[in-house]
C-alpha cells in the first residue's frame, strides 16, 4: 500500500519547466527590446549621416547657388572675405578635385597588384603558420597613423627616390609630358604611391577574404584533371573571385579619396589640373586642411562645398563599385560584398 500511495505521488508531481520554460517570459519580453535596440541603433547612424549632409549642405548652399557647376568645373579660386552672408570670392574647385581622383586612381594602380599578389599567396601557396603571420603583418600596416605614413614619405620616401624620378623625366619628359620636369620635392607621384601602401591593407584584407571562400572542391577537381597551380589560379580562383577583388579595389579607392594628413605633407600646396607625376598637386582634402585653421566665414562655406563634392564623389564611387560588384557577381557566381 504504501508502495502504491508512493508511486501515485510520483507520478502526479508537476513535472519540473526547466531553466527555458521559466525563462520564456523573460525572452518574450527581452526580444522585442533587443530588437528595438538594434533598430535604433541603425537608425541612429542614418540620423547622424543625414544631419552631416544636411548641415554641411545648408552652411554651404550660398557657395552653390553663386558658383553652381562653377565649382566642379571653374578654375580660377579666389577666396573672398564677406561677412554678412555673400559671396564675394570665385570658387573654381576643378583643380582640387582633378588633383583627388588622379592621386587616389595612381594609388589604386599601385596597390592593386601587391595587394592581389599578398592575398593569392596567403591563400594558395604559404604555410598556414607562415601565412597567419604575414596576414597579421599586413593587416598591421591598417593600424599605422596617417601622420607616419606622410613623414615616412617626406623624410625618406623622397630622397631615396628622386634620382629615379629626375632620371625617368630627363629620359621620358620630352617625350611624355607626364614625366616632364622639373621634379619637385612633394609631388603627385609620391603621394600617390605613399597612399598606394596605406590602402594596401584594407584592399589585400577583402580579396584575400573572397579568395578563401574560392569552393575547395573546384579547385581539387582542376587539380584532378592534371591543371598545375597556375593553371588553378588563373582558370578557377581569379575567376571565383573577380567580384570581391573589384569590390576590395573600391574599398580602397574610397579611402584614398579622402586621406588627409599624409597628402598633405607630401603632395605640396599647388593646385593644378594637369597630368604631371614629379610636380606638386592638390586634393580636396588637404586643401581643406591646410586652409580651414585661417579661413574667413565666406572660405570655409567654400571649404564645406568642396567637402560636399567630395562626399558626392565617393558615394557615386561606391554606388558603381555595388553595382559592378552585383554585376560580376551574377555573371562569375561569385558571392558579392
Amino acid at each position: 500500500m504504501t508502495s502504491a500511495s508512493a508511486t501515485d505521488q510520483k507520478f502526479s508531481r508537476r513535472p519540473d519547466p526547466g531553466p527555458g520554460l521559466r525563462s520564456g517570459r523573460l525572452q518574450r519580453t527581452a526580444d522585442p527590446a533587443f530588437r528595438w535596440f538594434l533598430s535604433g541603433a541603425g537608425l541612429c547612424v542614418l540620423l547622424v549621416l543625414g544631419w552631416m549632409i544636411v548641415s554641411t549642405t545648408i552652411d554651404s548652399w550660398p557657395v552653390f547657388e553663386s558658383e553652381g557647376l562653377n565649382l566642379f568645373f571653374g578654375r580660377e579660386w579666389s577666396p573672398g572675405n564677406a561677412r554678412d552672408g555673400s559671396i564675394s570670392g570665385t570658387y573654381g574647385g576643378f583643380e582640387f578635385l582633378f588633383g583627388t581622383v588622379v592621386t587616389a586612381v595612381l594609388a589604386l594602380l599601385f596597390a592593386i597588384v601587391p595587394a592581389t599578389g599578398i592575398a593569392l599567396y596567403l591563400t594558395q601557396l604559404a604555410p598556414r603558420r607562415l601565412a597567419k603571420m604575414l596576414g597579421y603583418t599586413v593587416d598591421l600596416l591598417a593600424a599605422v597613423p596617417s601622420i607616419i605614413y606622410g613623414l615616412w614619405g617626406s623624410l625618406f620616401l623622397v630622397p631615396v627616390l628622386m634620382p629615379f624620378m629626375t632620371r625617368v623625366s630627363e629620359l621620358l619628359g620630352p617625350f611624355l609630358p607626364a614625366f616632364a620636369g622639373p621634379v619637385r620635392v612633394r609631388n603627385l607621384f609620391i603621394a600617390s604611391l605613399v597612399l598606394g601602401v596605406m590602402v594596401l591593407p584594407i584592399t589585400s584584407a577583402v580579396i584575400r577574404e573572397v579568395i578563401a571562400q574560392t569552393p575547395r572542391e573546384e579547385r581539387f577537381a582542376a587539380f584532378g584533371l592534371g591543371a598545375t597551380r597556375w593553371e588553378v589560379i588563373r582558370h578557377v580562383v581569379l575567376p571565383r573571385s573577380t567580384a570581391g577583388i573589384i569590390g576590395g579595389a573600391m574599398l580602397g579607392l574610397g579611402r584614398a579619396l579622402g586621406e588627409t594628413i599624409a597628402v598633405l605633407l607630401i603632395i605640396g600646396g599647388n593646385a593644378r589640373a594637369e597630368f604631371r607625376l614629379f610636380d606638386t598637386s592638390q586634393t580636396v582634402a588637404s586643401q581643406i586642411a591646410a586652409a580651414f585653421k585661417e579661413a574667413s566665414p565666406e572660405y570655409i562655406n567654400a571649404l564645406l562645398a568642396l567637402g560636399v563634392a567630395l562626399f558626392v564623389i565617393t558615394v557615386l564611387v561606391n554606388m558603381l563599385a555595388r553595382f559592378i560588384v552585383n554585376r560580376l557577381g551574377h555573371v562569375t557566381g561569385d558571392a558579392a560584398l
